[in-house]
């Protein structure tokens, strides 16, 4: 190696793995479709193996805490949300336009691409031929088993790009360990595991170049990698194919199905990105020079940086005009700051509302400490000294001598140096971004200190907004925008139940016009459904659900829902409704309509639980004395599998349905709102032989209902 202090082991973790460019150019289009979804981000970031290790890097690192690690893409695309991964590929490809393996002499990545795609379907292949249970970590494994040698491509790419195009054996290994005294299968291994994954996916990466009889007995997804791997380079030979199936058992019909399959997945993935591969195994390697002298950036030079600094900055300005509060401001620009600068961690401090101290913030709860954290700016040495200047300073452990509150926050953040970054100057001043890296980052953080101003200049001004009346007024706006959407939605849920009715009723009043036996009672019923459409939809500007005043009664409302569910077929034959009423009326406090809503949301819900048929039991158990008030008791029960106890927590909670389909999880909170708003209550008990749900609904007088006698009433806690 020509830089003795290059130090490949201490840099790896910053290492910028290089993306295929095809690749790029898809992601950043389906950035600009509005209704891109994880699942299918996830299938393209899984076609390239630097874009996949980004995603889990970030995705595991402490700007995202989990309490178990994700060994999923998928998974970690959702922890990361929409906003982040725009960013990511973003600052990929904005990097890639503007960093050294852009230029005229980049290797052509088009061989690593394919041999790394190439191995991820065969491993996937080779996993389910086996039974094995994770065919999707197999796939992840090959795709990320030689990550390494982008990695020391990215770290030495003078020293490592003829090994680059070398032909990947054992033979490789031993000139990388002469000559960087590390192989890309190490490189590789060591990334993987500082994600910190509980899985033997760095297991796998590790050893897929050791011989096949010292990886028999081992764990089965170090051995369907060491095969995927030989499978997508070997040369035909019946003898090498026979002793490679044995280690996973499989023989060779099997494995020539497997590489028939694999090559036609990448084929048609190389169609869809647009990738040629016509030549790309026989496309040379870049011209290889010494490294030049080091000389003056050019004004070329000069103007990359900046536009790169620009471009950076605007984006994570976008992240951060998206934030509707404080804290997830602070939260985003906290993770921009980890992802864009590599901190190994980070905080903010906040200027206090004399501006007479820096205090700490926690946003998780690893961090409680530091909320009682305060750095007076008049004796607060250089990190008062950096909000005065108004630019970023380093703080390097043993160089100078440092006051207390600089040596606690090192001791908090782990840190050997600090980079103080000011949000704003002197008196305008609002805080400070700190983050903790490695010695040997400082030179990369000084060349790169317009960046570090551009991005707090951003940060700065987001901050300033949501402190101003200005960012109150959005913030409004946001929360009214959100009711907006949620009375939308709560009404296009409620809609189709009088839809379904109305749809299901013309198919009866067909069948008894070609019969031609009277049709006034459904006439009738479809008038009332349509007149309820109009109802529900004019309660949009409402924002709540709508209830109107009036009292009905209870047993005739009921009748009339369950007549509507039988006669237009709604509930299946295998469903059996059961109704106990007592023979007498019970008025209570909601109109017609609303009742009806309620109802219809809970006997829906209860057909739904019993896909394969049961029993639905609906009961009037009379008057109810609840706290020196009358009400009417309903219950609904059904004979379905019970509610899960992590649904049960927040089950009147307008969450994501396990449904499928249209399904939004808003019938209960919709029946909650409605039973509310009547002065009602209602609760649920659920367990696997089934799910009752109990409502009081508020009796409008004693003098409007029959007299009761003591025991014709019971009381209620």
């Amino acid at each position: 190696m020509q830089h003795a202090d290059l130090d490949i082991r201490g840099r790896l973790s910053s290492a910028h793995l290089p993306a295929m460019p095809q690749m790029l150019l898809q992601l950043m289009q389906q950035c600009q479709t509005d209704d891109i979804g994880m699942a299918e981000l996830a299938e393209l970031i899984a076609k390239d193996a630097a874009m996949t290790a980004k995603i889990l890097r970030v995705a595991n690192s402490s700007a995202y805490y989990h309490q178990t690690q994700l060994a999923s893409l998928e998974r970690s695309l959702q922890a990361l949300g929409i906003d982040m991964v725009k960013t990511l590929i973003i600052s990929e490809s904005v990097f890639q336009i503007f960093g050294d393996l852009s230029q005229a002499n980049a290797p052509d990545l088009r061989v690593f691409w394919k041999h790394s795609l190439l191995a991820a379907v065969t491993a996937r292949l080779i996993a389910k031929r086996m039974d094995y249970p994770h065919a999707e970590e197999a796939y992840l494994a090959g795709l990320l088993h030689d990550i390494g040698r982008l990695a020391l491509l990215s770290l030495a790419p003078r020293e490592y790009t003829v090994n680059f195009f070398a032909h990947d054996d054992e033979n490789l290994c031993a000139i990388e360990q002469r000559t960087l005294q590390l192989t890309h299968a190490e490189a590789g291994a060591w990334l993987i595991e500082h994600w910190n994954l509980d899985s033997f996916l760095a297991d796998s990466v590790l050893y897929h170049h050791e011989p096949m009889a010292r990886l028999e007995k081992t764990h089965p997804l170090i051995r369907i990698v060491a095969l995927a791997d030989f499978l997508s380079r070997h040369e035909t030979d019946n003898a090498s194919f026979e002793a490679a199936g044995a280690l996973c058992g499989l023989n060779a019909i099997d494995l020539a199905a497997i590489e028939r399959s694999a090559a036609e997945q990448v084929r048609e993935a190389a169609e869809y990105l647009g990738i040629d591969l016509a030549d790309a195994d026989a496309a040379p390697p870049p011209v290889v020079y010494s490294a030049p002298v080091p000389s003056p950036p050019t004004a070329k030079d000069k103007l990359n940086e900046k536009v790169l600094n620009i471009v950076l900055a605007s984006e994570a300005a976008k992240s951060f005009a998206a934030q509707q509060d404080e804290a997830g401001l602070l939260e985003t620009v906290l993770r921009s700051a980890r992802i864009l600068f590599n901190f190994k961690d980070a905080t903010i401090l906040l200027v206090d509302s004399l501006g007479q101290a820096l205090t700490g913030i926690s946003l998780d709860e690893r961090r409680h400490r530091l909320a009682d954290f305060s750095i007076p700016l008049d004796r607060g040495g250089t990190l008062a000294e950096a909000v005065l200047q108004g630019r970023p300073i380093f703080i390097t452990r043993g160089a100078t001598p440092l006051a207390v509150f600089e040596e606690q926050l090192q001791g908090i953040l782990g840190a050997a140096c600090l980079v103080c970054l000011p949000l704003g100057a002197r008196d305008r001043c609002v805080g400070m971004l700190v983050g903790s890296i490695e010695p040997w980052q400082l030179a990369d953080f000084r060349r790169r200190e317009g960046f570090l101003q551009a991005f707090a200049a951003q940060a700065t001004n987001a901050l300033k907004i949501l402190q101003s009346e200005d960012g109150k007024t959005r913030s409004e706006h946001g929360a009214l925008a959100q009711e907006y959407r949620e009375a939308s939605r709560r009404v296009a849920h409620e809609v189709n139940n009088p839809l379904a009715i109305i749809k299901n009723y013309l198919s009866v009043l067909d069948r008894k016009l070609a019969r031609r036996e009277p049709v006034g009672g459904e006439m009738s019923i479809l008038n009332e459904e349509i007149d309820r459409v109009g109802q529900l939809i004019n309660g949009l500007a409402d924002l709540q659900p709508v209830v109107q005043e009036g009292t009905t009664d209870v047993n005739r409302t009921v009748a009339g829902v369950v007549r509507l569910f039988l006669e237009t077929e709604s509930v299946p034959p295998s469903v059996q409704i059961d109704v106990q009423q007592p023979d007498r009326a019970f008025e209570v406090e909601s109109d017609g309509n609303t009742l009806k809503q309620i109802l219809m949301n809970l006997i829906k819900n209860a057909v739904e639980a019993m896909p394969d048929g049961g029993k639905i039991e609906i009961g009037n158990n009379g008057f109810v004395n609840r706290d020196g008030r009358l009400y009417v008791e309903l219950w609904i029960k059904d004979s379905g599998a019970g509610i899960p106890g992590d649904v049960m927590a927040k089950l009147f909670s307008p969450v994501q349905s396990t449904k499928g389909g249209g399904h939004r999880g808003l019938g209960l909170s919709i029946v909650h709102s409605l039973v509310k708003k009547t002065q009602g209550h209602i609760s649920c008990r659920s367990n696997k032989q089934g799910t009752t749900f109990e409502i009081l609904l508020a009796v409008p007088s004693a003098s409007n209902q029959t007299p009761a006698s003591r025991s014709q009433v019971r009381s209620s806690a």
